[in-house]
């Protein structure tokens, strides 16, 4: 059973591209207010050094602040496998609350075990605001919002609609994108189809938009589409095809595909709501773990 969908509300997107994750992320203002919510921020992170900075964040929060708008939220669309997440930071500097999808839980059971996390990692989700359920509701100033549950590429995914603004985390890429894998412990090809057919469903007209963009075959950077933009031209699930053609289809081009760079720093501290683990000292430490994925 799906919300329903305001698309006479049209909030202001501005979109921040990380070059390093070819992440979007993004600030949305309510129409109606000078309320506004930050979709999946992003922390950078010299691998080779060890080094974490806050550019990306840093131009984020620039924008908020020259524009009088007050944070509500930072919405995770889900645990991200290619960067670090900047909501803390973010939030250090604005408030709002952070929120993730309840199946969280199941990632930081899942990860909790394959970085061997001892018994102070809690694994409730108690490191962020809010677990949104299914169909769950909130507000930015005025305007409604709601959290639709995508699982596949990981068990947490949810794609959040603002108004006549749906933000598809990695549910769905761009048209000519496709989708993302779902080969990560708790991925499902199959849930994946079924939940980007749930995305299709909603009003034509919304817009989407991604959490990644790659561009395909040279074309520039792009992030915003729309459902109906989707169901007729997604290379992966558009015109029609069927759910067993797209599970054979992921299933072998997911065999094929490289780790993201930056998987194991980014799931430990995202799965912490954005916070580096520390040692018994306080000093921030990351875990290598071999052979485990």
């Amino acid at each position: 059973m799906l919300p329903p969908i305001d698309l006479t509300t049209a909030p202001k997107v501005t979109g921040f591209f990380d070059e390093t994750s070819n992440t979007i992320s993004y600030v949305v203002q309510d129409p109606d207010s000078s309320a506004c919510a930050i979709i999946d921020p992003v922390m950078e992170f010299d691998q080779a050094a060890g080094r974490l900075t806050y550019d990306s964040a840093d131009k984020m929060i620039a924008f908020v602040q020259q524009h009088h708008l007050q944070l509500d939220w930072i919405i995770e669309t889900h645990v991200h496998a290619d960067h670090l997440s900047g909501a803390p930071y973010i939030q250090q500097k604005l408030g709002g609350k952070i929120g993730i999808g309840k199946h969280v839980q199941t990632v930081q059971d899942t990860f909790g075990k394959i970085f061997n996390e001892g018994t102070e990692f809690q694994r409730d989700g108690s490191q962020f605001d809010a677990l949104l359920d299914d169909c769950d509701t909130y507000q930015v100033g005025n305007m409604t919002c709601v959290a639709l549950h995508t699982p596949g590429h990981t068990p947490a995914c949810m794609v959040h609609v603002m108004g006549n603004a749906g933000f598809a985390g990695d549910t769905l890429f761009m048209p000519d994108g496709g989708s993302a894998r779902a080969d990560f412990p708790g991925g499902d090809a199959g849930q994946l189809y079924d939940s980007i057919q749930r995305v299709l469903s909603l009003p034509a007209a919304l817009r989407l938009f991604m959490c990644h963009d790659y561009g395909p075959g040279g074309r520039a950077i792009s992030w915003e589409t729309t459902v109906q933009e989707e169901k007729a031209n997604n290379i992966h699930v558009g015109a029609g095809k069927t759910r067993e053609d797209f599970i054979k289809f992921r299933t072998e081009r997911d065999a094929q595909l490289a780790m993201p760079k930056l998987i194991l720093p980014s799931l430990q501290v995202n799965m912490r709501g954005g916070e580096v683990p520390e040692d018994d000292d306080g000093n921030m430490v990351l875990k290598i773990p071999v052979n485990k994925l």
